[in-house]
This record gives structure tokens, C-alpha cells and sequence, in this order.
């Protein structure tokens, strides 16, 4: 691989991950197979899971419950190798209450590790472990019984 290959593939991998907190921010549910694959695995702290399917079904149940929500994803490092890659990025997740937009808020950090693979496509995450290292505020922003409260 050349040096100006890795640059580009790092670049990709990189927009990938902005891509991901826009297209969740934007609860553009649909479009999340623009950055996973069909087949990943992923842990968000709540068990093992497969698929595209249980991402949108996870993502769905914390977020369509709650308003607006900003993912901050920084301090990012990317190892390529061929047509692997692994990526290791913090991220920081503003949750805000649903229709109280100055009210309550819940603030998740830590870092997000993905295992992508170049595909026809072009990169894709085949593999996500989230870890979550803090957390303020009121978690029951992303619980669905407070949403029907509201």
C-alpha cells in the first residue's frame, strides 16, 4: 500500500465516523448502512448484538425517545492495514430532554472502537465496541416511559 493510499483510506475511515454522529443526529435511521456493514456486531454496553437491523432497533430505542442530540467524536486514531482498518475515537453524547429544549440534559463519554473493512462500497464498520467512561445528568432522558409522560 502506498503511503498516499493510507492518507486517503485514513481520510475515508475518518468521514466515516463524522458521517455516523450526523446521520444519528439526524435520526436518519435509514442511511446507517452508508457507515456499517449489514453483517457488523457491535456492543453498546447492553450485550452482544449482530446486525444493521438490531443497530437501528438500538439506536431507535434511546434516541427517538429523547429531542436533540450532538455526538462529539474527537481525538481519533487509525490503523490501516490492507483492506482492514481499526479505528479508536472519544466521543461525547449530549442527549436533551424531548419538547424541553432548556431543560434537562444527559451527557455520555467515552470512546468508541471499530473494527472497519474496505468493502465494494468502500469502508464500512464491521465490528463496534463502545465504552462508556462517564455519564451526568438525567439518564431517564433516554428512557421511553418519560417520553410518554411528555
Amino acid at each position: 500500500m502506498t503511503s498516499l493510499q493510507a492518507l486517503l483510506d485514513e481520510r475515508d475511515i475518518t468521514q466515516g465516523l463524522g458521517r455516523f454522529a450526523r446521520l444519528i443526529d439526524g435520526k436518519r435511521w435509514d442511511a446507517l448502512g452508508e457507515v456499517f456493514a449489514a453483517d457488523l456486531t457491535f456492543n453498546y454496553g447492553a450485550g452482544e448484538q449482530a446486525g444493521l437491523e438490531a443497530l437501528r432497533t438500538t439506536m431507535r430505542r434511546f434516541l427517538d425517545v429523547c429531542g436533540a442530540t450532538q455526538h462529539l467524536i474527537g481525538s481519533i486514531i487509525v490503523e490501516i492495514a490492507g483492506d482492514q482498518a481499526v479505528s479508536r475515537a472519544y466521543v461525547q453524547a449530549r442527549h436533551q430532554g424531548k419538547g424541553d429544549p432548556a431543560g434537562a440534559v444527559f451527557d455520555s463519554s467515552g470512546e468508541y472502537v471499530d473494527r472497519w473493512a474496505r468493502r465494494p462500497e468502500g469502508w464500512r464498520i464491521i465490528r463496534r465496541e463502545a465504552a462508556w467512561q462517564m455519564h451526568t445528568g438525567d439518564p431517564a432522558i433516554l428512557q421511553a416511559d418519560r417520553a410518554e409522560l411528555g
